[in-house]
């Protein structure tokens, strides 16, 4: 059967029960996803593509085709896109300026060493998400950057961070789209520290600094991400949960809430609603699959992915949401690996724009949790899948399996031949 017969079977189904399908596929449709370019290299960027990570940063595997500069890295990121339904933005670390060759510190990038980014961007209708590299830097190798106890080390790391603030707003201003800049540092305790109290002051006055001129939010939004542990860092994180949550009230900032960052029995989904309660500016998601912890695997079209989706949607939080994807396995191609988690999470949030939502908080309001339950399990067996095909081919993307070919005749043409 044609992917159109069956999209129309599903249509009325979904209909009887009250859900437009037309209706859920243009919502979907309008949802930016922030695809992180650091999958396509192992997070190594071009300041130095030499420089070993450190700051906990991690990739395991070696699968032939890494990118190995900008133009393989746009032209993998490229190839992704045209498999991905909907909108895309590219999220960019501060290490993969364009600096023609020439060394440039980290405390004096300028947009000018974006600007190619942003015309390549522009090009092809990509919005672009940006954050400062607080790692993988000699100035970083004891694993403190803002909360540094130097304090030469400490305004480095702060002159970086409001660099790239301004880099941010220049690219947000010339693509006359909002940037988000996500504030991550690897700062923390190996073994049990006497003074937390001290080096959280000094990370609280870093970021006193680095926000102390008022920028328009139209063209950036600044967001500050906490994490549990670390290696290198398993006793104390200085940029907690609790940290953070202060930080973005105080400077009126959303807050990041990466998948990976929390107690393997914690979930992100079940946070966003109560920081969307007290933060008005929103949150920046970092969408990943932690297995037992903050691991980084591709994304999957999981029960927590899902979740993620339907917490946004059921409250209509888009506008006040933004969905980035933060994950860089090694081990597998990563043209695929891009491909695979940016469909997953289109897949979820045209999953959780599909579903009866106020027919579900109408049984819920009324106290009726057996039909509520009963519901949300039938729901599971409603034809989705026919209504992803037919969203995927309206979008001019492969349907099912189709992309699959297409990766593995692009390794053997194109990423084979970098080893």
């Amino acid at each position: 059967m044609s992917t159109e017969k069956m999209y129309r079977l599903a249509k009325e189904m979904y209909a009887e029960i009250g859900v437009d399908t037309e209706a859920a596929m243009k919502r979907v449709s309008a949802i930016p996803v922030s695809i992180q370019c650091w999958q396509g290299d192992d997070v190594r960027g071009f300041e130095n593509p030499s420089a070993s990570l450190t700051g906990g940063i991690q990739t395991t595997g070696n699968y032939p085709g890494r990118a190995r500069n900008l133009d393989e890295l746009r032209a993998d990121f490229e190839f992704a896109a045209k498999m991905i339904p909907g909108r895309k933005k590219i999220s960019l670390h501060a290490t993969y300026l364009d600096n023609g060759g020439v060394a440039v510190p980290r405390d004096e990038i300028e947009p000018k060493h974006f600007a190619s980014w942003v015309q390549w961007a522009k090009e092809r209708h990509y919005g672009i998400d940006f954050n400062p590299t607080c790692f993988s830097h000699p100035l970083s190798e004891d694993g403190f950057t803002l909360s540094h106890v130097d304090p030469g080390v400490r305004a480095f790391w702060i002159r970086h961070c409001i660099a790239s603030r301004k880099i941010a707003v220049a690219i947000g201003r010339e693509l006359g789209e909002t940037v988000c800049t996500n504030y991550w540092i690897p700062d923390g305790f190996k073994d049990i520290p006497v003074d937390r109290y001290a080096a959280r002051a000094r990370l609280a006055d870093a970021y006193d600094q680095i926000f102390a001129e008022p920028i328009n939010d139209a063209f950036n939004l600044d967001s500050v991400e906490s994490k549990l542990f670390g290696i290198g860092a398993e006793s104390c994180t200085i940029g907690s949960h609790e940290f953070y949550m202060g930080c973005a009230l105080k400077h009126n900032i959303m807050l990041t809430l990466d998948a990976g960052h929390y107690h393997p029995t914690e979930v992100i989904s079940d946070k966003i609603s109560s920081v969307l309660l007290f933060n008005p500016k929103g949150i920046l998601l970092h969408v990943s699959r932690p297995v037992r912890w903050d691991s980084d695997h591709v994304v999957i079209f999981d029960d927590e992915l899902k979740a993620i989706a339907l917490e946004i949607l059921r409250g209509h939080f888009e506008d006040r949401v933004h969905i980035g994807l933060d994950y860089f396995d090694a081990s597998i191609n990563r043209v695929a690996a891009w491909t695979i988690g940016a469909r997953n999470m289109q897949k979820a949030l045209l999953y959780a724009a599909l579903e009866p939502t106020e027919k579900l908080k109408a049984m819920e309001e009324k106290g009726d949790y057996t039909a509520r339950l009963a519901y949300l399990e039938e729901l599971k067996s409603y034809p989705f899948s026919a209504v992803w095909d037919y969203y995927c081919e309206n979008s001019g993307v492969a349907v099912r399996d189709g992309w699959i070919a297409d990766v593995q005749d692009y390794e053997k043409n194109v990423l084979i031949h970098r080893q």
